[in-house]
């Protein structure tokens, strides 16, 4: 939808309630969190028991996401979603007010069994967090909403940490007071937001709950591993928190002994990563052109790894000033290219992340969702400790906060190119994306809507340019297996590509009969597998710009698969390069108007039982129209 914005999400009922309640439980877990740690220096404890604390309250709060995640998956599956966000929002207010008795006691075991059953109530909202979302938003809006909620949370995550950071800082003999106050009136402002969110039907409510942990627990695992795609994503996502968790463990020593910096140093260098995340969530929808666009993963990780290998060079040893503001810390030699890298870092993650949550929504069972994030919510803790234990072992080893930088940019690039490797679909999805975004401006119509989320679907198409397999690609969120003829799906480079992509190549009946037939099977492998297929049914490229006639291959697949169809039409690709418009030589010049504006239309599906090739090839007309 010509100019949309992901932000008039906030305006409407069915998002903005959730956004405010996601967004208020990140700041207020980091309010609390943050205000026991002022109130240890307020009650001037040792600093042997100030580290003690900051060792202990992470693994307090992250236990419950290892004993009860998939408890929450079940619950969250089960139950309307809505009232389960009620349901956890109070938990929270009484939660809150445990808290409260514990700083106007002064009491760190009370705040540590209320800091337990945050990350219970944190455990038990993550499910329904990202499960919610496919159900109230549309396919072409995930990417955006998803944006918006990593900006939310990692804006909330930020400013929750300043707030609860200041509040004894200004409060004084107050804090206690102020503290208690804040974080209930925190809770019961989420708990009423929570109260104005629309009914969300439950994804399961047949399901039979196990409340055995461990038996469960091993079982969402096996449940999020069925799609090597989803699987995989599940992988990243937990390897963007092992990433994070060691970057901003690191960050506040890094800020005073590398940068030279005041503890308020550390503050800002962990706003310019926030920052820069919440910059590149945003960026997600304008890049994917509001589709779920995978694509963007191995930009993100690459970027990563590029800024972060610089903020070892930019810095690699102690800095030679200390006690320095903001201020003059921005006035150091150098300090702009780290600005740069911690910005740089962030953006690149929010592409990273958000593709990979919009890519398990949209290739997820609505009836699994909730038990798969509770997968990923176990496996994000192990993920999480483990990068607890990377840094201890690194500051036992003697490593250097920069060398431990530049390991983590190499296992970054590492793990990056393993998980492109065992799921090439991350790796085709960013060349094709990269190659048509560059070479053209992109404007799908009608593609969410009509191609089919799951299930098998034939896709047809005209056929301009050898570029039109790319384009597609790059418009579906769907894996798509395109028939093409065997000497375009052997081009250098490109053959790669559409390998990689499951291409399925084709030749004449006199050139290769044998190939051929090979073809036809495969493609009804395919179907029967669920997957889609698209074919040219001209069997070839236009040689005049106008539509050739259907040949009837279609109705061969059909007749002994009979599955929807979905025509489609590319528009304005005539006079693109690599089309048949001009002379050998000339196809390899740019186009015309150097990102010329491209349509590719998709009309709502046909029942392939009925129709034929001469109404297939009717529809795609109408579709395509006079711009060729």
């Amino acid at each position: 939808m010509p100019g949309h914005s992901q932000f008039a999400l906030l305006r409407q009922r069915r998002f903005l309630p959730f956004f405010i309640v996601q967004s208020l439980g990140a700041f207020n877990d980091n309010v609390y969190r943050q205000a026991i740690i002022g109130l240890l220096f307020y009650l001037g404890v040792s600093a042997e028991e100030r580290s003690l604390y900051t060792t202990l309250a992470p693994a307090i709060f992250i236990l419950p996401y290892f004993l009860f995640s998939a408890l929450a998956g079940q619950i969250a599956d089960k139950l309307e979603k809505s009232r389960l966000i009620v349901i956890t929002t109070s938990m929270e207010i009484v939660i809150m007010t445990l808290a409260a008795a514990g700083f106007l006691t002064q009491s760190m075991p009370v705040l540590l069994i209320a800091l337990f059953c945050t990350g219970l109530q944190s455990t038990l909202f993550g499910p329904v967090k990202y499960s919610v979302l496919p159900s109230v938003l549309k396919p072409e809006e995930l990417t955006g909403g998803n944006g918006l909620v990593e900006m939310g949370t990692s804006m909330s995550i930020l400013t929750g940490m300043i707030v609860g950071g200041l509040i004894f800082t200004l409060a004084g003999s107050h804090g206690p007071v102020v503290a208690a106050t804040a974080v209930i009136a925190l809770a019961v402002c989420g708990n009423v937001c929570a109260r104005m969110i629309p009914k969300v039907d439950a994804g399961a409510p047949e399901l039979k709950i196990n409340w055995n942990p461990l038996p469960e627990s091993l079982a969402v695992l096996r449940m999020a591993k069925k799609q090597k795609a989803v699987r995989n994503a599940i992988l990243g996502v937990s390897w963007f928190w092992f990433v994070g968790t060691v970057l901003t463990s690191q960050l506040p020593t890094y800020a005073i002994t590398n940068l030279g910096g005041e503890p308020t140093l550390y503050i800002f260098a962990l706003a310019l990563f926030s920052v820069g995340t919440g910059v590149g969530s945003l960026l997600c929808e304008k890049l994917s052109g509001r589709t779920v666009e995978i694509g963007l993963v191995p930009l993100g990780a690459f970027g990563m790894t590029a800024f972060m290998l610089d903020l070892y060079f930019a810095r690699a040893g102690e800095a030679t000033a200390q006690g320095l503001s903001v201020l003059q810390f921005a006035q150091q030699p150098g300090s702009t290219r780290i600005i740069i890298d911690l910005l740089g870092i962030g953006l690149f993650t929010g592409f990273f992340v958000v593709p990979l949550f919009a890519l398990i929504q949209s290739r997820t069972p609505k009836s699994e969702m909730s038990r798969v994030f509770a997968a990923l919510n176990i496996q994000n803790s192990g993920f999480i400790v483990a990068a607890a234990g990377v840094g201890l072992a690194a500051h036992a080893a003697g490593m250097t906060i920069p060398q431990l930088f530049l390991a983590l940019a190499i296992a970054n690039a590492l793990v990056a190119i393993y998980i492109f490797t065992i799921v090439p679909e991350f790796l085709m999805r960013f060349l094709s994306w990269l190659m048509v975004r560059t070479l053209y401006r992109l404007r799908p119509h009608g593609i969410e809507a009509n191609v089919p989320d799951e299930g098998a679907a034939l896709i047809v198409c005209n056929h301009v340019s050898y570029m039109d397999a790319l384009i597609l690609a790059a418009s579906i969120p769907r894996p798509v297996r395109f028939v093409m003829y065997y000497r375009i799906f052997n081009i250098p480079v490109m053959s790669w590509i559409f390998r990689t992509a499951k291409a399925i190549p084709i030749s004449g009946a006199k050139e290769d009969p044998a190939l051929m037939q090979r073809a036809f099977e495969e493609i009804d492998a395919a179907l029967a597998e669920g997957e889609l297929v698209c074919i040219f049914p001209e069997g070839a490229l236009t040689r005049d710009g106008d539509i050739s006639a259907f040949k009837g291959g279609v109705e061969k697949i059909l007749q002994r698969r009979p599955v929807p169809v979905v025509p489609m039409a590319l528009r304005g690709m005539w006079s693109s390069m690599w089309s048949r418009r001009d002379s050998r030589l000339g196809r390899m010049r740019v186009p015309r108007r150097f990102r010329a504006t491209i349509e590719v239309v998709a009309a709502p599906a046909i029942d392939g039982a009925t129709t034929t090739a001469a109404a297939l090839e009717t529809q795609v007309r109408a579709l395509r129209g006079s711009n060729a």
